[in-house]
Formats: structure tokens, C-alpha cells, sequence
């Protein structure tokens, strides 16, 4: 296959590995440090037509990085740094892989640049709440997405060699823009000055030495001789500041199970039917059942296998499945089923040990999933019907929703759904924006919150959750199924684009902080950009990298 060639139909892929299928990461510890050495085998691309010279990455190298991170956070509590370097000599990172980028599908850029969001967004959340800082030793050449890589990080500490440099080379060079939080990161962490970041990002050849430190690119520089032991002793200083513990006893993630047919995606407590000709996919996520941990030796007992660890792991495997895997599924029926009390239970346990490690951690990880779905381009609708447990926790699924319908069962009061919100409501799985998502449904207006904060513990029929604004609508029995199926079929009609707009915008309508604007640039501006002749037309500048040809660029401004 040619390098020009455009893959428009991508094999399904399965964000499931672990280290020892590894091809580009290689994890190691030492005390309280973890290395994570990218060293990327250039024939190991997650799909056939291109080479990832260059230590360049396509979405299997970040797939491992995802896992490797959550490996740290939860197999070794006992890391308190990590530091993030290049197994090759001269280069760390050229970032993605270009020839990749020009072969790609317009979607499959577009998830690829999202999961990269993510996980590096993720390095970050990790590092505000679970107290693992990250050290980038660039100890070569820094280009593009590696140095987006590297301003995930707390620190950067850069080889002054006289030739190694960090630059975001996207504009002219591709003729796209350093998208995947380069530009951002530039401007909202390191505070680089305008000007400066202007030139920046027009040259090819970045910025090396004292002048990286002078604009604020990178922390620190240090001489070849002391590049190692520089780096050493920084990550653990970094470590000294954390309170994860030296003595804690990891969990291993062991592989995820499930079963799969054409149209289903099942789990122990998360299952998937898709509906082809309705274009829907039904998430259903279901409560805890049997005796749980009560206390922190039940849960270390438990280990993967824990209610809240292993739902998560599951519904995050599910979301990127149909990210990735169901472009045309465009609106995702979310569901829940159980005993509601258990997974109050639950909460109560999370809650009371809240402080501990491995609950942090778990839930981070329940914050960050919930979080990558408020992100996913795809139409929600929260369904609470008989039999659903939208509590606590899985309340917040509910909120995640553009919209939320409830079944009325007036006559019925036995087997009327009921919604229960708990300490976990109001602010323990903030949305990238740090807003809970009854702060953004709300506009952090005092009285519904109040209001709502009043309510806990209560479980609520339609009418109360209808009240308190915790649901659009609640139909009743006669008039459930044809509201839902209008919904539905009115949503499926609509322009996937606009909707795509119409949703991002509303579920982040408030609050901006750097992880929106991230999002926010990639979405508007970025895909904007991948669809344009300057980047991906037959002269485009992604199209002709590479061949010794010229781009031509259209020279309107619009």
C-alpha cells in the first residue's frame, strides 16, 4: 500500500492491552520513580501504510500510553513521579505520525486527536488529584504532538546539546494546527508570551538552549553529563510532595472480558445493543449485586474485581469502543438496572474511605470516564424506566444527558422508577470544565442547587425529579413509548454535524477553563481545518509532506 493511499475503512480496534503486548512503551520502576521510555518500533503501526519514523505515534502508541498511566495509578501505589523519555538516541518524540494523518479518514483523525485529549489531559487530572507528578527528560529533538506530550507534564526539562529543541511545527510545516492542546498549553500553562509563541509556531526549527527556559518552553536545561542525574534528582524532588503511599499494595488490572456479536457488546456490569436501522446504541449499566466490600481489606480483596473499579473500566472500554468502532450509531440510549441501594451502598463505602489511595484513585477513574463521555460526539439520552438504579453515581450518567426522560407511574408506586442523588452529585466527578454537572444543568445558580442539595438521599418519582429540574420530561405509561420513539426518530433525521455543535456547545456552556478550550479548538478550528485543500486537497500540505512537492495553498482568507 502507497502512503498516499487513504484508508477510508479502518479494522476495528481494541483499546484492551496490557504491558506485555507493548511495541512502544516500555514501563519500568524504581521506588518511588516510574520510567515510561517511548521507544517506537517503526513497523508497528496500529494499520498497514505508513512507518512511524522518527519516534512519530499513531493511536496504538497512545493506547498503551492510556493503559501504562493507568497501570502506575493502580498497580503501584508506591510511585510518586513518573518520568516520561525517549529510548532513542537524539529524538524524543516527532510527534504524530504525518504519513498516517494523510492516509486517515477525516473521523479517524478526529478520534485519534480526541483519545490523545484525553490521555494527556489525563496525565494532567492525575497529577491535580492523585498526587503522581510527571517529569518529560527530552533528551532529543521535540516536535509536534511530543512536545504536546511534554506540556502535559509538571515539568520539562530539556538536553542542551546545541541541537535538541521543542517546536510545534503543525503550521508550516502541515498546514494544520498543533491542535491536540499544543497551542493551549503554550499559552494558558507555560504563559508564553504572545509574541513569542507567535514565532514559535511559524518556524520549523524551534527553540533550543537558554532561550527554551528564557520563553518559558520548558522548565530547565541541563548538559548532556548532567542530563541524567539532573533528571533523577528532579523526579525525586517531585516524589518528596506526594502522599501516595510507599507501602501500598497494588491492584492488577487484569484483562477485561466480555462478549461481542455484531450488534452487542456485553460485560459483567455494562451491556451494549445496537440498533443499525434506528441508528441507536442502548448503554445499559447495571448495579452491584451480592455481598460487597465494607471496608478497605474487602475492597484491596476485591482488587479489579470491586463494583465502582470494574463498572468503570468497562463503561470508559465501551465509550471508546463505540467512538471508535460505530461511527453511524449517533445517539447512545443510556440505561441503568438494580437495586438502586446498592449502588448507594457503594457510595457509602467510597465515600467513607474516600482518603485512601486506592478509593482515589478509583474514583479519578470514575471522573474521568463520566468525563469522556460528556465528550463524545454522539447524541444522550437517559432513559429511567422500571428497574433503574439512576443513584449516586449512576445518577451522574443521567446528568451526563442532553436529555433525561422518566417514567410516571402514579398508579404504581412500587414499581415507579426513582432518582437518588447523594454526596457524589455535588462535585466529586467534575466535567473537564471543574463544574459539577448540577452546577452546568443549573448554571450554578444557588436555589435549584439548594433545592436539589435538600432532596439527597430521598429517592425522587417523576413528579419530585420533574420539580426539581433533574429530568426533561416524564411521561407516563400511555405515552412513554411514543415520546421516546419520536425523540429518537427526530434526532436520527438531523444533521450529525450540527447536532455534533448544538451538543458540545450546550454541555459546556458556561464555564471555560483550559481542558474546554482544548476541546473547544479542536473541534471548531482544527476539523475545520482537516477538511480544507490547504491540508488535505491534492496539493494539500498533509497530502504532499514528504514527496519533495510543493503545497498549494488556496490564498483566501476566510
Amino acid at each position: 500500500m502507497t502512503e498516499n493511499t487513504t484508508l477510508q475503512a479502518p479494522p476495528r480496534v481494541d483499546y484492551r492491552i496490557e504491558p506485555t503486548q507493548y511495541k512502544h512503551w516500555k514501563l519500568s520502576f524504581e521506588g518511588s520513580v516510574a520510567r515510561l521510555v517511548l521507544d517506537i518500533a517503526e513497523d508497528g503501526g496500529i494499520r498497514p501504510g505508513y512507518k512511524l519514523k522518527l519516534n512519530s505515534y499513531d493511536l496504538g502508541v497512545d493506547i498503551e500510553l492510556n493503559d501504562a498511566l493507568n497501570r502506575v495509578r493502580f498497580e503501584h501505589p508506591e510511585v510518586r513521579s513518573v518520568i516520561v523519555t525517549s529510548g532513542k538516541d537524539r529524538i524524543f518524540c516527532s510527534g504524530a505520525n504525518i504519513f498516517m494523518l494523510g492516509v486517515s479518514s477525516h473521523a479517524w483523525k478526529v478520534n485519534f486527536c480526541k483519545f490523545t485529549n484525553e490521555t494527556r489531559n489525563g496525565i494532567e487530572d492525575t497529577s491535580k488529584h492523585s498526587g503522581l507528578k510527571f517529569i518529560a527528560a527530552v533528551n532529543g529533538a521535540c516536535a509536534g504532538g511530543g512536545y504536546e506530550l511534554a506540556l502535559a507534564c509538571d515539568e520539562i526539562l530539556l538536553v542542551d546539546d546545541r541541537s535538541s529543541a521543542v517546536s510545534l511545527p503543525e503550521v508550516p510545516l502541515l498546514g494544520v494546527l498543533p491542535g491536540t492542546g499544543g497551542l493551549t498549553r503554550v499559552t494558558d500553562k507555560r504563559h508564553v508570551r504572545h509574541d513569542l509563541a507567535d514565532i514559535f509556531c511559524t518556524s520549523v526549527e524551534g527553540v533550543r538552549g537558554q532561550r527554551a527556559v528564557e520563553w518559558r518552553l520548558v522548565d530547565a536545561v541541563a548538559k548532556p553529563a548532567q542530563f541524567a542525574a539532573a533528571v533523577q534528582e528532579r523526579a525525586a524532588q517531585l516524589a518528596a510532595g506526594s502522599d501516595r503511599p510507599a507501602g501500598g499494595k497494588g491492584v492488577a488490572l487484569t484483562r477485561l472480558e466480555r462478549e461481542e456479536t455484531a450488534n452487542s457488546l456485553s460485560y459483567s456490569h455494562v451491556d451494549i445493543q445496537i440498533d443499525r436501522s434506528k441508528r441507536t446504541a442502548t448503554i445499559t449499566i447495571k448495579a452491584p449485586t451480592g455481598v460487597q466490600p465494607a471496608d478497605i481489606a474487602a475492597i484491596e480483596a476485591a482488587g479489579a474485581a470491586w463494583w465502582p473499579l470494574a463498572m468503570c473500566r468497562q463503561l470508559d472500554d465501551a465509550i471508546l469502543n463505540l467512538r471508535t468502532n460505530e461511527l453511524d450509531i449517533g445517539t447512545w440510549l443510556l440505561k441503568t438496572e438494580g437495586d438502586a441501594e446498592a449502588v448507594l451502598a457503594s457510595d457509602a463505602v467510597m465515600l467513607a474511605n474516600k482518603n485512601h489511595w486506592l478509593v482515589r484513585e478509583t474514583i479519578g477513574a470514575l471522573r474521568r470516564t463520566l468525563a469522556r463521555l460528556d465528550v463524545s460526539s454522539r447524541s444522550l439520552f437517559a432513559l429511567v424506566e422500571a428497574g433503574s438504579c439512576f443513584a449516586g453515581t449512576l445518577a451522574e450518567v443521567a446528568f451526563a444527558a442532553d436529555r433525561t426522560y422518566m417514567l410516571a407511574l402514579p398508579d404504581d408506586a412500587a414499581r415507579a422508577p426513582k432518582l437518588v442523588l447523594n454526596e457524589f452529585n455535588f462535585g466529586f466527578y467534575p466535567m473537564v470544565n471543574d463544574q459539577s454537572r448540577l452546577q452546568r444543568r443549573f448554571y450554578e445558580e444557588a436555589a435549584p442547587l439548594d433545592a436539589a442539595r435538600a432532596a439527597a438521599g430521598k429517592p425522587l418519582d417523576a413528579d419530585e425529579a420533574l420539580k426539581l429540574g433533574l429530568v426533561t420530561a416524564a411521561p407516563d405509561d400511555i405515552d412513554w413509548e411514543d415520546e421516546i420513539r419520536i425523540a429518537i426518530e427526530e434526532r436520527a433525521a438531523m444533521s450529525p454535524d450540527a447536532l455534533t455543535g448544538l451538543e458540545a456547545n450546550l454541555r459546556f456552556a458556561s464555564k471555560e477553563n483550559m481542558a474546554t478550550r482544548i476541546f473547544g479548538r479542536l473541534t471548531a478550528w482544527q476539523n475545520w481545518i482537516f477538511n480544507r485543500p490547504n491540508a488535505v486537497g491534492e496539493k494539500g500540505a498533509l497530502k504532499v509532506y514528504g514527496t519533495g512537492e510543493k503545497a498549494g495553498f488556496d490564498l483566501n482568507r476566510v
